[in-house]
């Protein structure tokens, strides 16, 4: 059974969602015994999140050649059992993530590794988009 890892953002519409989806092409590529699946701290609270995935996510993965595979299934908000499950969790952005997890999952919230790929309102999307990319990648280099 491969190793699981987990990828948290704010909607499981966008960041998490390119995440997992950039992560699994390249341990699939890599043939690593890893698989990504993604979550969101607080599924449905944006009006602006229309469908299962963000054509920003559809878009950067175009970009990169890699196939939006399981992008149909609509975004899901994570429960305590998935962070009990995982080996590894990662959460887009410190900033933001950090006191939703303080608040709904305390006892996780220290033992959760934190990056920096802020939101839409905060940076460009190709910008936090090429940010997970590397972040991603370098994952990838580490795991394997």
């Amino acid at each position: 059974m491969p190793k699981q890892i987990l990828f948290l953002c704010t909607g499981n519409y966008y960041r998490s969602r390119f995440a997992e989806i950039v992560f699994n092409a390249l341990a699939t590529e890599r043939g690593l015994d890893w698989v990504a699946d993604s979550r969101g701290l607080s599924v449905g609270t944006s009006l602006t999140n229309v469908g299962a995935i963000s054509s920003y996510a559809l878009q950067g993965l175009a970009a990169r050649r890699i196939a939006p595979t399981n992008h149909e299934r609509l975004p899901r908000a994570l429960q305590e059992n998935e962070l009990q499950q995982a080996q590894r969790v990662i959460a887009l952005n410190r900033s933001e993530h950090l006191p939703m997890m303080e608040k709904r999952f305390p006892a996780w919230a220290s033992r959760i590794e934190y990056w920096h790929a802020p939101d839409l309102d905060k940076m460009a999307a190709e910008d936090a988009l090429t940010k997970i990319e590397e972040e991603v990648r370098a994952l990838i280099e580490k795991i394997a």
